[in-house]
């Protein structure tokens, strides 16, 4: 998002502690949770309000991130249009396999699709009078190696702008431009590919299970969700260069169909599909997350596959941290109070990022397996649901750590 224009003339300043470029979750809790402390701040983003909204996107909250939601006063619709899960399900050998979250360790998630999380935040803004500016253009961040950045940006009316802020805040997602910033030479990214994709589909069916499914089987992963009452998000696993267009619904229901089934005659139900796109996913973590008057948060630092359900929840913990040490910074302690969120925040993100890969390649099955490798997997499989302790383990890193017993 930032990105270097020509023009250098403004038609208006504006002077704020913290400027945040990216009005995704990330960024809009962040200024939420700014402004709750008195900190002013201008949210700035490429996309429209109404682009951010009709992007469907999935989203299981743990425990500790819904309740932010509430006790930070965004709103308590996650209360009463979200659902409390209590475990999941996994299935491999033909077998069901119940993961009892509150059993064992006294946790549960929560089922919110992101884009309601940014509605929520988007309202909440709105409500409290902060700046939020959507469908800007020419994005351009400036000196972050000084104490005093400037981001300038192209208003939808044509009219040119200048943010003058003590700090800045990249939170512009995976496809940052903001990490850029941070010199070449001194930056170390880190990552990993992975030899398959997600096949995902929105349908028009009633739910198939009460709580989320996760299935390994030899023809390949698959993940069933919800999305509403009526609508379900469902996902198998597909090549990185799959063609969408070559998927028919009878296709894909047959596909789909084929990876849950088992000894239990379980089967889907099915209804029109109504949205189908492919999603590729990587690991990638960026270092550092701060560079002068610079500061990465969410996507814009780092990705885990979506196996875990640890992105949206990484981005929300990242700014929690963020928002108390830039507090801290700006008052008394100054610039050195920033020293303490890298090494928070990244204690979380190196633990997500192994629980997601993890889970990723033990549901998975890798183009180039071979029989022991899918006999060992179904080994590994078996240990975590035949033991306590694999399913505790499950449990613990797939609800999350609470805030107070990390970092």
């Amino acid at each position: 998002m930032a990105q270097a224009t020509t023009t250098d003339t403004v038609d208006t300043v504006t002077s704020v502690p913290v400027a945040v470029v990216g009005a995704g979750p990330a960024g809009l809790m962040l200024a939420h949770r700014l402004g709750r402390a008195g900190v002013e701040s201008v949210v700035i983003d490429t996309r429209t309000r109404h682009q951010i909204e009709t992007t469907q996107r999935a989203g299981i909250l743990e425990a500790d991130s819904a309740r932010d939601l509430v006790e930070t006063g965004v709103s308590d619709r996650i209360l009463r249009e979200g659902h409390e899960h209590e475990g999941i399900e996994l299935r491999f050998g033909g077998q069901a396999h119940r993961i009892h979250f509150k059993d064992l360790v006294g946790a549960s998630v929560w089922l919110y699709p992101q884009t309601d999380v940014f509605t929520d935040l988007a309202d909440a803004r709105e409500r409290d009078g902060g700046a939020v500016h959507f469908g800007i253009s020419d994005t351009e961040v400036r000196d972050v190696e000084t104490d005093a950045p400037r981001v300038r940006f192209t208003a939808p009316d044509g009219t040119r702008h200048e943010i003058r802020a003590r700090y800045v805040v990249g939170a512009d997602g995976s496809r940052s431009t903001c990490r850029d910033l941070v010199p070449e030479d001194r930056r170390v990214r880190v990552g990993a590919e992975y030899p398959f994709a997600w096949f995902g589909i929105l349908a028009e069916a009633p739910a198939s299970a009460p709580e989320l499914v996760y299935a390994h089987s030899e023809h390949g992963f698959a993940l069933i969700s919800q999305r509403t009452e009526t609508v379900q998000r469902m996902y198998f696993q597909c090549a990185p260069d799959e063609q969408v267009d070559a998927w028919s619904d009878a296709r894909i229901w047959e596909t789909l169909q084929a990876r849950v089934a088992g000894q239990d005659a379980f089967r889907l139900h099915e209804g029109p599909i109504t949205d189908r796109a492919v999603l590729r996913f990587r690991s990638f973590v960026q270092e550092p997350m701060r560079w002068g008057s610079l500061l990465l948060a969410g996507d814009a630092a780092h990705t885990v596959p979506p196996t875990g359900a640890r992105g949206l929840n990484l981005a929300l913990h990242d700014v929690k941290v963020l928002a108390e040490v830039l507090v801290r910074a700006l008052g008394a302690e100054g610039a050195a109070a920033l020293d303490a969120y890298q090494p928070q925040a990244l204690q979380r993100i190196w633990r997500a990022q192994n629980f997601s890969s993890w889970m990723t390649r033990l549901l998975h099955t890798a183009p180039d397996a071979t029989p022991f490798d899918l006999r060992r997997q179904l080994g590994e499989l078996d240990n975590v649901v035949g033991t306590r302790a694999g399913r505790a383990y499950l449990a613990e890193q797939y609800t999350g750590w609470p805030t107070r017993g990390i970092g």
